[in-house]
């Protein structure tokens, strides 16, 4: 089967024998030597390219800080979408739930308009629509609102750990489990991830770490739990039907939910795993991949994912920017054409599955710990700290 994206090369899914990269150089790692030789995930012993590759854009093209910080449209497209949802969960309150009016409405605009507010959260989580890192906090709260289930507070430390520890095993929880691997290793198994991939990102990172429970996650479950009384008394239970389908259906099967897939999975396979692992290769291990087709209109632009990886302080509407002026960085970078097919491909190509990520043993760090702050940071430390003085526009 053809594959969705164009150029970079990866270690193919079973090798006979382990390779791994480390600082540039190959070596081969024998099972008594490798404790993860048990699994097939692609382990690495290198630096994840984010941090390398925003260094080299900042020195070549020094003004993209400038496109650094918060974009006050964000509020506006959360307001607007958060509307739309409760006017439809209002308009269906006594429409039946098994019938095709309310479930197409949950598709087609219940699930793509949480998936717009499942985004808004992850924009809201790098203080990109405010200044005031409390004012954000309290602002995701409201975007959480159509989504029926409380998750903003908890979702903001989970998500900076993963941009700090990208790939990094017990600290990102993006990653699948080797017991997910194991047990969706089949067509059936990687269709029943797909299909139910939102509860996977749910539940999955209360199996990898706890997060502390600070004042922003019990104003988060108080705030949400009262909105769904509310609603449920002037609306009744559909309505609050309607925004839970919603939610579950925005991670199903949905072409905006492809991002999920899309985003980290390794689908580049090699002819052979010599050429994977040539350090000569300008990507020997692709742990991020580009989209930058039209669903990023409803997305936050998160298709353009390295982009966003490199400089987490660029908003979406300035990451197109930031690639067109640093595009000799990004032109020859993977990059996905259909979100839809990423999902089609993941469920039937034998060689793509849950095994298809990287991961690495050490590095990075856990934010959110600790502290009545919730692991609060600033923009420099997401997404140009090699920068030495404030970035425009942050404070």
């Amino acid at each position: 089967m053809r594959s969705s994206v164009s150029t970079a090369t990866a270690p193919p899914r079973k090798p006979a024998g382990r390779f791994t990269v480390q600082a540039g150089k190959q070596q081969r790692a024998s099972s008594s030597e490798h404790k993860h030789e048990h699994d097939d995930f692609f382990w690495t012993y290198t630096e994840e390219p984010h941090r390398t590759r925003r260094m080299a854009i900042i020195k070549a093209h020094p003004e993209v800080t400038k496109l650094c910080g918060p974009e006050p449209l964000t509020k506006y497209v959360v307001l607007l979408v958060v509307s739309i949802q409760i006017l439809c969960a209002y308009l269906l309150r006594n429409t039946p739930v098994l019938s095709w009016p309310f479930f197409l409405t949950a598709y087609i605009v219940g699930a793509t308009a949480n998936q717009n507010l499942f985004l808004a959260i992850h924009e809201i989580s790098h203080n990109l629509a405010f200044r005031n890192a409390l004012a954000n906090r309290v602002f995701a709260v409201f975007a959480n609102l159509p989504i029926g289930i409380p998750y903003s507070a908890s979702f903001r430390p989970y998500h900076l750990t993963h941009h700090k520890s990208l790939g990094v095993n017990g600290l990102d929880t993006d990653l699948p489990t080797a017991f997910e691997a194991v047990f969706l290793d089949s067509v059936a198994g990687k269709a029943f991830f797909a299909t139910f991939q939102i509860l996977f990102y749910a539940l999955r990172p209360m199996f990898v770490y706890n997060l502390p429970l600070t004042q922003i996650h019990l104003f988060n479950v108080v705030v949400q739990l009262a909105f769904d009384y509310a609603l449920v008394h002037y609306a009744g239970g559909k309505a609050l039907g309607y925004l839970i389908m919603s939610s579950f259906l925005a991670g199903s099967l949905h072409p905006c939910a492809g991002h999920f897939i899309a985003e980290h999975y390794v689908f580049e396979k090699p002819n052979n795993r010599e050429a994977a692992t040539d350090p000569a290769n300008k990507i020997p291990l692709p742990e991020t991949y580009s989209y930058y087709g039209p669903l990023n209109f409803f997305t936050y632009n998160v298709g353009l994912h390295n982009e966003h990886h490199d400089f987490p302080a660029i908003p979406w509407t300035r990451l197109p920017k930031l690639n067109q002026i640093a595009h000799e960085f990004y032109d020859g970078l993977p990059q996905h054409k259909s979100w839809v097919y990423v999902i089609w491909q993941f469920i039937w190509d034998k060689d793509i599955s849950l095994w298809c990520r990287v991961k690495r043993e050490e590095g990075g760090r856990k934010v959110g710990a600790g502290g009545s702050g919730g692991g609060a940071w600033s923009e420099e430390e997401l997404g140009a700290n090699e920068r030495k003085g404030p970035i425009p526009g942050v404070r």
